[in-house]
C-alpha cells in the first residue's frame, strides 16, 4: 500500500466538487481508505482597472476578481485503485496534481 496526496485547483467550484465526488466513489468501490476532501483556503486574484481613459478620479476604477479554489485528499491505496483514480474525467479546468509518498 502507499500513500497518495491529490492536489486539486480550480477557478469553477462545481468542477472541483464533480471531481471530488468521482474520487470518493472510486474510493467507496475499492473499499481505500481516505481522508478529505480538505478545503484549503482560497486565492482571490484583484485586478482594479481605469474606466475612464483620461484618468480623472477615483470612482471610475471598476474592480475584477478570480478566487481559486483548493482541495487537497489523501490516500491509502494500491496500484488497480491508484489506476482507476487516474481514469477519472477532469474538466479541463481542474489542475490535479498527485504526489507518492
Amino acid at each position: 500500500m502507499q500513500k497518495a496526496r491529490i492536489r486539486l485547483s480550480s477557478v469553477k467550484l462545481d468542477a472541483i466538487t464533480s471531481v471530488c465526488e468521482q474520487i470518493e466513489h472510486v474510493c467507496q468501490n475499492q473499499g481505500i481508505k481516505k481522508f478529505g476532501p480538505i478545503p484549503l483556503p482560497t486565492k482571490h486574484l484583484r485586478v482594479p482597472v481605469m474606466k475612464n481613459v483620461s484618468g480623472q478620479g477615483t470612482n471610475k476604477v471598476s474592480k475584477f476578481e478570480m478566487r481559486i479554489h483548493k482541495r487537497l485528499i489523501d490516500i491509502v491505496a494500491n496500484e488497480r485503485s491508484m489506476h482507476l483514480i487516474m481514469k477519472i474525467q477532469i474538466p479541463e479546468t481542474v489542475l490535479v496534481e498527485i504526489e507518492l509518498q
